[in-house]
């Protein structure tokens, strides 16, 4: 352990020898705004998406291409930051993605096609990947290592607020006013952040800015990032639609991805100028904290899609009001992220970490209890609020636990592949949970099905029952059809809503799982900054 407090002491030195001449608070404010900016994007487009496709004269399949260009974009450049920052200096590559994400999001709303928009979604997406890690990296650096768990609970808000209201934001924009209006919000914004970022915020000494390191470019690497994360996110994005691996296109970029990202994770390790210094990954307490950033990352995104999803199918609730049964969450994470950021300075982060996921487990099993046909409105607020009230616990600490034991010049690193990771863990957990849905389902209505035959007494009697009904508006020949075709629909809504509680189920135990790991995190010194405590 003599180690780790020789590599904290300089770390903690350092950050006593320099001070930001502003407020930390008011400069955590100010980044926290981009980056909600930005975060805020990721979903906001969810709900416009037909709106748009019936705009530009595209297919509905088409135009989730606008989420999936911005989210590889966006993928792309998270892990980058910290190279670009040691190029052109943390300040100014902050407010350069301000810039280009505030032009690009103009560009969004006027674009006059599918493949316009496209391109400027990729530009967007590109800003939009250094907002996240630089904003996290300021407030790493702002705040003394003991106040940073509370600075970190108004970086969490924005990072686990936003994607919850952006589908009700942006579906109350477009029913109100209209699709182009979802990026237009982002202008004021961004003039507004950019020059308060300029006014307020500086580089700490150890931030270099050198154009030399433009020279050693690592473009290997950047090529190999691009051709991974770009297969990884069509993969997911397309799977379903194509059924997985029966399909060529799926596994053509299933293969291009598993060889790039092998290649990718090679290089990187070995590379004498890595774009991401996967060597960190060496320290085990970052290493888990980067595990559990990316289950976290993709159970807030996870349940994020799932809960809209299934009462907008199952119940018929419009886009607006399965967003609203989101809001009292929202409202619960403004009370529990402070409290979350005073418990890091009292109790150590790996406990809890640990409380978090018990809580998840409870979550997640009452999820699946009460998850039915019936379920009202309130309800499905409460298990919003109940799957959303523990985040705060693991996402802070989890944050937190990152820079322990690490020296401050290798924050914007720390930050960029920490976001990476979570945004990486939403994208794989969508997609995983969708799937899961579709399949597990698929399995419910088979094994329905083998009870639904001729000699079936109750299948009969509640077809005629029916028959009877649909006789008197539809007539004698079209009563037994639409009798069939009432009950096969029962049967669909049932064997979705089981497959929904399965995967409740599924995620409940996952989180069990994840309670042992926490402890392979080391026991931090709570107060004491990043020290760990000596057994």
């Amino acid at each position: 352990m003599a180690t780790s407090e020789a590599i904290a002491e300089p770390r903690l030195i350092a950050q006593e020898r320099w001070r930001p001449r502003v407020n930390p608070w008011i400069i955590a404010a100010t980044v926290a705004l981009a980056a909600f900016m930005e975060v805020l994007d990721t979903s906001i487009a969810n709900v416009a998406l037909p709106h748009i496709a019936g705009s530009l004269g595209a297919s509905q399949d088409e135009s989730t291409w606008v989420l999936t260009a911005y989210l590889v974009s966006n993928a792309v450049v998270l892990p980058m930051g910290g190279w670009v920052a040691s190029i052109m200096g943390r300040k100014n590559f902050f407010m350069f993605c301000i810039t280009i994400f505030t032009i690009s999001s103009f560009l969004c709303g006027i674009a006059p096609s599918l493949g316009m928009l496209l391109l400027f979604r990729v530009i967007q997406g590109a800003g939009g990947g250094g907002l996240q890690p630089m904003a996290q990296a300021i407030m790493a650096d702002s705040f003394e290592p003991s106040k940073r768990g509370l600075a970190f609970s108004l970086y969490g808000l924005v990072a686990i607020l936003a994607p919850s209201i952006g589908p009700t934001l942006g579906g109350w924009i477009t029913d109100n006013y209209s699709w182009h209006w979802i990026f237009y919000i982002n202008i004021p914004v961004g003039i507004l952040t950019l020059i308060l970022t300029n006014r307020l915020v500086e580089d700490p000494p150890w931030i270099k800015a050198d154009r030399k390191n433009l020279l050693n470019v690592d473009g290997l690497g950047i090529g190999l990032l691009v051709i991974s994360m770009a297969s990884l996110q069509i993969m997911l994005d397309k799977g379903e639609e194509k059924d997985w691996f029966q399909s060529n296109f799926i596994r053509y970029f299933g293969i291009a991805f598993a060889i790039s990202f092998v290649a990718l994770l090679a290089w990187e390790w070995f590379a004498k100028n890595p774009i991401m210094e996967l060597r960190l990954f060496k320290n085990r307490n970052f290493a888990t904290c980067c595990f559990l950033m990316l289950f976290t990352g993709g159970l807030l995104n996870a349940t994020t899609v799932l809960q809209p999803q299934f009462l907008q199918a199952q119940l018929g609730y419009t886009a607006t009001v399965a967003g609203l049964s989101l809001s009292a969450g929202g409202l619960v994470l403004i009370f529990m992220m402070p409290l979350a950021g005073q418990m890091i300075s009292r109790i150590p982060a790996r406990n809890i970490i640990a409380f978090g996921f018990c809580g998840f487990v409870a979550a997640y099993y009452y999820s699946a209890v009460h998850i039915n046909l019936g379920l009202s409105f309130g309800t499905a607020s409460v298990i919003r609020v109940l799957q959303v009230l523990f985040i705060p616990f693991i996402f802070i600490s989890v944050t937190t636990a990152a820079y322990f034991g690490l020296p401050v010049q290798k924050n914007n690193q720390i930050s960029g592949l920490i976001n990476f990771v979570r945004n990486i863990g939403g994208s794989i957990l969508i997609s995983l949970t969708n799937a899961g849905v579709t399949e597990i389902g698929q399995f419910h209505q088979n094994q329905m099905l083998k009870n639904l035959t001729p000699s079936n007494a109750n299948l009969q009697n509640q077809i005629n029952s029916l028959s009877n009904v649909f006789t008197r508006s539809a007539g004698l020949a079209n009563a037994n059809h639409l009798a069939q075709g009432q009950i096969y629909n029962q049967l669909q809504q049932q064997s979705q809503t089981l497959a929904y509680q399965d995967m409740y189920f599924i995620l409940c135990g996952a989180s069990l799982i994840m309670i042992p790991l926490t402890f392979l995190l080391r026991k931090n010194k709570p107060g004491a900054g990043g020290e760990i405590a000596v057994h």
